[in-house]
């Protein structure tokens, strides 16, 4: 589905991505792991267009993603959910979802807002209210729902659990394996390392702009030296 090689970008003369190599398979759910300040949002906003990459190869399901607009992004299916939610807070909740179809799968919006609300039985009951008025758990649901109103063909999470209380987090990875099983590929971008693992199929470990270590998540959550080295634990 992602295949990406060699990236690098970064802002006004500073890199922050010296050399990203990572791929995403149809059916996976891949971590990317790392602190605050390693490049993981940056890696983010370049694969959906917002950030030009400075070198590297793009690739999403065949197609160069180089050069191509955010709105471009979107409309071939690779979906960003973005950390900090970034949902419109004087808007309702409907109009919040709805949005979520303007460049892509319009013509189902109304079947996949069934969908979003059945995923999120809260939303159905809330659609009517100021999305800003909502808990910081039911705005994720907000934030995840206009994603899926695009019916994504690729959705890359950036930090979902941020700021959750710990059932809600325990909640939101029920809700990533669960869309997964369902066949959507996920791009799961995180600190929270030990549910990243626990969820995921591969994972990638960020460190200074590079890719430190990448390899099966069981393999990864179970390597002392790892354990130590990268991840804190």
């Amino acid at each position: 589905m992602l295949e990406v090689r060699g990236l690098r970008a970064g802002y006004g003369g500073v890199e922050v991505l010296r050399g990203i190599d990572l791929s995403v398979k149809a059916g996976e759910i891949i971590a990317v792991l790392g602190s605050n300040g390693v490049g993981k949002t940056t890696l983010n906003k370049v694969l959906s267009g917002v950030l030009a990459a400075d070198a590297g190869e793009m690739m999403f399901d065949g197609r160069p993603l180089q050069g191509l607009s955010p709105a471009e992004v979107v409309e071939a299916g690779l979906i960003h959910v973005p950390e900090g939610r970034k949902i419109f807070p004087n808007m309702s909740v409907r109009e919040n979802l709805e949005l979520g179809s303007y460049r892509r799968a319009r013509r189902n919006r109304a079947a996949n807002l069934e969908k979003v609300y059945a995923t999120f039985p809260r939303l159905r009951e809330r659609m009517g209210q100021a999305a800003g008025t909502l808990s910081g758990g039911e705005q994720q649901m907000v934030a995840i729902g206009r994603g899926m109103m695009a019916e994504p063909r690729l959705l890359i999470l950036d930090e979902p659990s941020l700021g959750l209380s710990p059932l809600l987090v325990e909640e939101m990875f029920a809700l990533i394996q669960r869309l997964n099983a369902e066949g959507l590929p996920i791009m799961l971008v995180e600190q929270n390392v030990v549910q990243s693992l626990e969820a995921a199929t591969r994972a990638y470990i960020i460190e200074n702009g590079i890719v430190a270590l990448s390899g099966e998540a069981r393999a990864l959550a179970a390597d002392p030296a790892l354990r130590r080295a990268y991840l804190g634990l």
